[in-house]
């Protein structure tokens, strides 16, 4: 039983790294979310007087602990903006870095308002300085194409849920020719007799129980995800998302986000002008429809985009979302923007 469930444990290894191109299965570590795979990259990786780059649009998985390392003194960080064009993103990231920068934390997505960061370029520029490059796949796992080796990742953080399509509660660290420090020691399963913690991967960064049946799930969610394919599914998600677009635009009292001019995810947010953005969402969640509103838990993307105050609503179509859902939820924010302008 112990070995079918390790190597139930090791297909899910495997089908990681057949899609995102990474190294070897090995190198897929299992967290119990993207956000401790952020913590061990970030915690793990810095040493004291290093310096760290992020951008604009980072999560709070991003900003607290690095945020954290600056008020204990061990480093600090530069944030950068995201450009209107990849060129301006790129000189804007230049521009931060110094010389003892150590690494750089970019979102594949951003997860308030789609806008997608030139990866494979930065990913050329960390490489030529020795810097490392961490990517935080949260919101562009299975629904962007992300490629470890031809971009130049050499740290990959991902959720088994949101588009891998897996259960909460699980995550990966990819990692390509490097290791982060341990941030948890304890049992492995092997070398039991050492009282040092095996240095291999995966099982240096894997200590306790693995949530056996979670990344069972994990795995079916990511076979699935290649099977459909990520392109196919990008196609549908923005589509949708298009179609969104356009149709908010033209309902009055309405402000939708507009993304940088590169590639931009599959999701939108938007605004009810003079109502907070949870107001919205709490409208329409009582007629069926599952929006997020509020800050995300990305004050540094409200900030850039203005809206701080208010938040965002947030939408967020699967390959599931339909055409007669997405009028549905056109016809209730008509209708909240209507009686709100009364």
């Amino acid at each position: 039983m112990s070995v079918a469930a390790s190597e139930r444990v090791y297909e899910a290894r495997h089908v990681l790294n057949e899609l995102f191109n990474g190294v070897g299965a090995e190198n897929v570590c299992f967290t119990s979310n993207c956000t401790q795979a952020l913590n061990t990259a970030i915690n793990g990786f810095v040493n004291k007087g290093d310096h760290i780059v992020i951008s604009c649009l980072e999560h709070n998985s991003v900003l607290r602990p690095v945020h954290l390392l600056k008020e204990k003194g061990v480093a600090d960080y530069s944030v950068f903006d995201v450009g209107k064009t990849d060129e301006e993103t790129l000189l804007n990231f230049k521009n931060a870095l110094k010389s003892n920068t150590k690494m750089c934390i970019i979102t594949a997505v951003s997860n308030v308002f789609g806008d997608c960061l030139p990866l494979k370029k930065i990913g050329k520029i960390t490489k030529e300085k020795g810097i490392v490059f961490v990517v935080d796949g949260a919101q562009g796992a299975g629904v962007l194409p992300i490629n470890i080796c031809d971009w130049g990742i050499d740290c990959l953080c991902v959720p088994g849920h949101k588009g891998l399509m897996g259960p909460m509660g699980t995550g990966a660290i990819i990692l390509n020719g490097v290791t982060p420090r341990a941030l948890l020691v304890g049992g492995t399963g092997t070398h039991s007799k050492s009282y040092i913690q095996p240095p291999g991967l995966p099982e240096y960064l894997e200590s306790g129980t693995l949530n056996v049946p979670g990344i069972c799930g994990f795995c079916e969610g990511v076979k699935h995800v290649m099977k459909s394919g990520v392109e196919n599914t990008y196609f549908k998600e923005r589509s949708i998302c298009e179609y969104l677009y356009q149709s908010l635009r033209e309902i009055e009292g309405v402000k939708v986000y507009e993304t940088s001019k590169g590639s931009v995810g599959a999701l939108l947010s938007f605004n009810v002008l003079n109502m907070h953005s949870e107001t919205v969402a709490l409208k329409l969640a009582q007629e069926g429809i599952a929006v997020r509103g509020g800050y995300h838990c990305a004050p540094l993307a409200h900030k850039f985009k203005g809206t701080f105050d208010v938040g965002a609503v947030r939408v967020s179509p699967s390959i599931y979302t339909s055409k007669k859902d997405i009028n549905n939820l056109l016809n209730l924010v008509r209708e909240i923007a209507f009686y709100n302008n009364i």
